[in-house]
């Protein structure tokens, strides 16, 4: 007897299943996929235990008469192509017809569907394979589709099922992304006879969000679009200041359809690059629309991948719709409040009210100028005072007593005045400046940090960083992996306007260096330039590697934490935030500037008429 046996359908059916349906959220998406192929406009999900014991379907499309739903369960059954060019042109959902064919091979399926033209409806049933004949019954128009005890004659593949609660999990994810994708439609899921999501027609994708994720995250969302060579791309972005931990809020959708693509997500993570920390991942909903002529869908079961005939061309108009916004937008991150009910911990030695009082005194001096001259304090500027601190010059026009210790600060004409703003430095680290809606917090390190990055980018742009020449030559000792790293990219070293010569066997000498990193250790940066190298390897990208290296360089060269500064050397770094850009965060992504508003200033010591 000879080795080799063809399998019979059921079996067929089964192994395809396995690629198809690997939980109880596969069912659903490939039914809700079918659903919105027959021109559903309203859709009911219904899950009892998960998905574990019941998913039922129920939809208002154009059903099926009784010679289609006795072909429904064959395989590769499909009423969405015919012959081999339909491929290369797909423009439903689903095309394979594989899906009831192999949820019917592992699941109790009963199927009831009606079409606008009959006058009752008709029904099918297949347990595992084996299938019932097609029988009138009473049902309105569309279709409803029951799938009872997934894998429950497979015991192997239903052991590794999850808790009902996590199985809900997937099938809420996947009903968002079918709901995000088609916000034409009316879709509801229940759960164990619980509404879990209405959502109405209509409603427009923010409205989905907002319901789906979220008040906050819907509020704060950046709209933008372009179209750009027969594609169009749509986009709702967050802030960088709301990036998560995992990629789970980037949502790709093309034609309708929920993909993932590493060149879309590279180009979406570029876009944010510099503009938050590199561990974070960008929440992002893009929708593209494009000729389905210039992908194709059908290469995974899922349909989850497609391959594009012009990558590039997605990635740089990804890239550049997002970057745009992104540049084009103020991203300085907003305060967070504490409750204003909130009592401090009497703990710390002092009674709550009576700190609380000291604090809102202190800040309603700040803020506010009192009525009263007699009791007003004026500071002058000075440089080089211990702390980078102020000096008060007490203004006596009274006999009051003085204020608490939070002045008011008056600008002198020297200043010129930041546009008349007044700021002070608070423990050499940061700059409290005052702005018309409230008072911005800025980390002077971040912000010079993100200065200097800007600036040395565009000397780049025009050249070489400029040079000088020191007077001795710093040596340093190298391994034989930093010398080749060095002499693969030499480029890099010219395009710093570092100057590195052999100087012996295995050490090099430092001969010119950056003028911008006047205050960096030549021999540390080089060091530590070439341990990046040594580490990334030869496949580094390029301009990705001068951007990190330009990272470092202004991290090592700007002010630092715990750095006093002179009233000059503040105004300076002020001045330069409004002609630089990004300068909400530092070039690691980390923010550089905090804004509080009045008006929850206001809110917090209880205060009206704001």
């Amino acid at each position: 007897m000879g080795k080799i046996a063809v399998l019979d359908n059921n079996m067929i059916n089964m192994i395809a299943a396995g690629e198809v349906i690997e939980r109880p959220a596969s069912v659903v998406k490939e039914l809700l996929e079918n659903s919105i192929d027959a021109g559903s406009g309203r859709i009911v999900v219904e899950v009892e235990q998960g998905g574990r014991d019941l998913i039922r379907i129920i939809d208002d499309g154009s059903g099926m008469d009784a010679n289609d739903l006795a072909l429904a369960f064959e395989p590769h059954a499909t009423s969405k192509i015919r012959v081999s060019d339909d491929l290369s042109g797909i423009r439903t959902m689903g095309f394979r017809g594989e899906a009831l064919a192999s949820i019917g091979s592992v699941a109790k399926v009963t199927v009831t569907s009606r079409t606008a033209e009959a006058i009752e409806a008709y029904t099918i049933q297949n347990d595992c394979g084996d299938k019932s004949q097609v029988r009138p019954c009473s049902g309105d128009v569309g279709t409803t589709i029951e799938v009872r005890n997934v894998f429950y004659k497979l015991p192997a593949r239903q052991k590794f099922l999850k808790t009902p609660k996590t199985e809900m999990g997937h099938i809420t994810e996947h009903f968002t992304r079918i709901a995000l994708a088609h916000d034409d439609l009316d879709l509801t899921l229940n759960h164990n006879g619980r509404e879990v999501y209405r959502l109405l027609s209509g409603q427009g994708v923010k409205e989905r969000i907002r319901v789906l994720f979220g008040e906050a995250l819907a509020e704060d969302l950046l709209e933008t679009s372009r179209s750009e060579r027969g594609m169009q791309i749509r986009a709702l972005l967050a802030k960088p200041v709301a990036a998560r931990a995992s990629a789970k809020y980037q949502y790709l959708f093309l034609n309708g359809r929920f993909i993932r693509d590493r060149f879309i997500l590279h180009a979406v993570k570029e876009a944010y690059r510099g503009l938050m920390e590199p561990n974070k991942y960008p929440v992002v909903f893009l929708f593209i629309q494009m000729p389905p002529e210039n992908y194709d869908v059908n290469v995974h079961p899922t349909k989850v991948e497609v391959r594009f005939d012009n990558s590039n061309l997605i990635h740089s108009a990804v890239l550049a719709v997002l970057r745009d916004k992104l540049l084009s937008t103020n991203l300085d991150v907003g305060g967070r409040m504490p409750s204003a009910d909130t009592e401090f911990d009497p703990s710390s030695g002092l009674q709550a009210d009576s700190r609380k009082e000291r604090i809102q005194q202190a800040m309603s001096d700040f803020f506010n100028k009192p009525a009263s001259a007699q009791h007003q304090r004026k500071f002058t500027f000075s440089s080089g005072k211990q702390g980078g601190g102020f000096s008060p010059v007490q203004s006596q026009s009274g006999s009051g007593a003085p204020l608490p210790d939070m002045p008011v600060f008056e600008s002198p004409a020297s200043m010129e005045s930041f546009h008349a703003k007044q700021y002070l430095q608070v423990h050499n680290s940061y700059i409290l400046l005052q702005s018309d809606e409230g008072f911005v917090v800025v980390d002077q390190h971040a912000l010079h940090e993100r200065i200097l990055y800007e600036q040395m980018v565009k000397r780049l742009n025009e050249g070489n960083l400029p040079s000088q020449r020191l007077l001795m030559p710093h040596s340093l000792e190298v391994t034989n992996a930093q010398l080749q790293a060095y002499e693969s990219q030499k480029d890099l070293f010219v395009k710093l306007g570092i100057e590195v010569e052999p100087f012996g066997p295995n050490t090099l000498a430092v001969q010119t260096f950056p003028a911008l990193l006047d205050k960096v250790d030549p021999v540390e940066f080089v060091k530590e330039t070439l341990d990046k190298l040594v580490e990334e390897g030869a496949d580094i990208d390029s301009e990705r590697l001068v951007h990190e290296v330009l990272d470092m360089a202004a991290c090592k060269a700007a002010v630092k934490a715990g750095d006093p500064l002179s009233d000059e050397e503040m105004n300076q770094l002020l001045k330069d935030k409004d002609i630089v850009l990004r300068t909400s965060r530092c070039p690691h992504g980390r923010p550089a500037t905090i804004s509080f508003s009045l008006k929850e200033l206001a809110k917090q010591f209880k205060r009206t008429g704001f």
